[in-house]
């Protein structure tokens, strides 16, 4: 087993940027690329970003990265790769994913295979397995991915398991929600801290208000839920379990946090209850059925973030417009407030 990795924690295009940034909170040094932030870690830095990153949808390892110009370049790369160090025998090694873009290897279910081919044969002549007997791949999983750009190959083996937006607080999601690690990206872009009121007057199913109580009480987003690398037979349980109990001592349920969620629809507010119960948050958040039309509040320097309905979603272009309108007469008389919308519409 390696001491040090190349790692990746890879986020939505745009926000790469806040990932650096909350890697950089955590003391790496990090690297921004498009689609991903690469950094240096140990079985420690896989275990803590994957349990505190806000804003990321996977960390990853590096496993090497080369020329494949050619299947042969391909597989004697992915052979040249110390997967000993790696996958253990009796690991269930599955290429989940093979991505070509702007190269000559362009077919991907045959990048899939040849890749499989090579990390067989590795191990077959690592553990004196003989040719011909295949390898039993009963232990714990891990899913490797090949990203061929503009013909160099990256490879990577995937810690996170389930993308670490699923927090594991939501029990139902109702109509399209937003993603939570979106959610969590949008307030640290905002201009919204801890001590100023937020309201979100189209709460949905709860996920800003949910993720801005998570940010206010610095609650780690994946204390509540397992990932794939704690499977693995050279993952210290224990290790794991200190950057948990770390990361639970660290959390500040003291603070007196101003956040408020409403929306019309009745169902929305009790599935954004259930959610917000579920995070161990139903006393921090104000939850209510509300129009829109109807909140006043005579609180200043405040943070209203909405994602309302729009067209794509769940009103036609006309209920949009109303929408929008009704928008700006309410919110106009907050004068002191901070109002951050979400849309598709371009006007």
């Amino acid at each position: 087993m390696k001491e040090t990795f190349t790692l990746v924690a890879t986020a939505a295009a745009g926000l790469e940027a806040v990932v650096g940034r909350e890697l950089r909170e955590l003391g790496y040094d990090t690297q921004v690329e498009n689609g991903k932030v690469r950094f240096q870690g140990d079985v420690r830095a896989i275990a803590e970003t994957n349990i505190w990153l806000r804003a990321a949808d996977r960390i990853k390892i590096v496993v090497g990265e080369f020329p494949a110009r050619t299947f042969e370049e391909l597989f004697q790369g992915v052979f040249a790769l110390d997967w000993e160090n790696y996958l253990p025998l009796g690991a269930k090694f599955p290429i989940s994913k093979a991505k070509c873009v702007k190269s000559k290897l362009h077919n991907e279910p045959s990048v899939q295979a040849i890749s499989k081919k090579a990390v067989v044969k590795k191990l077959q002549k690592y553990f004196h397995r003989p040719e011909g007997v295949p390898l039993q791949e009963t232990g714990a999983e891990f899913k490797i991915e090949v990203s061929i750009l503009k013909d160099k190959a990256t490879v990577l083996i995937d810690t996170t398991g389930a993308s670490l937006f699923k927090r594991g607080y939501r029990t139902d999601k109702g109509g399209a929600p937003i993603k939570e690690n979106m959610a969590a990206a949008i307030l640290e872009l905002s201009n919204w801290y801890p001590d100023k009121p937020l309201i979100d007057p189209t709460c949905g199913s709860g996920t800003f208000c949910i993720e801005a109580a998570m940010i206010g009480m610095n609650i780690a987003p994946g204390f509540n839920r397992d990932f794939a690398f704690e499977a693995w037979n050279w993952v210290d349980k224990d290790l794991v379990q200190s950057v948990r109990d770390e990361a639970d001592s660290k959390a500040n349920y003291d603070i007196e946090l101003d956040i408020m969620g409403c929306d019309i629809d009745g169902r929305m507010v009790e599935i954004a209850k259930a959610n917000a119960r579920e995070a161990g948050l139903e006393d921090v958040i104000k939850l209510k059925q509300m129009r829109l039309q109807d909140l006043k509040t005579d609180k200043i320097n405040g943070v209203i973030i909405s994602n309302p309905p729009y067209g794509e979603r769940l009103l036609d272009d006309k209920a949009v417009d109303i929408l929008y309108n009704e928008m700006g007469q309410t919110f106009a008389p907050l004068k002191t407030w901070s109002k951050f919308i979400l849309t598709s519409d371009e006007q």
